[in-house]
């Protein structure tokens, strides 16, 4: 009955530290295009990695219009800004 005990805690603690996402967090990774849209909704998405890709979802009659992403211009693709990052 001991041996049944443990063999269900350890399944147990298997399963528990499996559903756990123990990945480290990794930094914001910038996209250089924003689409900025004006009207009633207005709002920015800047999740575009080239100004066609952004020209496609800010076509005719969505009121938006793409832009360069100023996060993206300040710190870089990697979000570091140009400085050494130690891993």
């Amino acid at each position: 009955m001991t041996a049944t005990r443990a063999a269900l805690l350890g399944v147990f603690a298997a399963c528990l530290l499996t559903a756990i996402d123990a990945r480290p967090s990794i930094a914001e990774t910038y996209r250089p295009w924003c689409v900025q849209y004006s009207g009633r909704g207005i709002g920015t998405t800047c999740t575009f990695t080239s100004y066609a890709q952004c020209m496609m979802t800010a076509g005719p009659g969505t009121g938006g219009y793409c832009v360069q992403n100023p996060w993206y211009l300040s710190y870089g693709p990697d979000g570091s800004g140009g400085r050494d990052r130690r891993r």
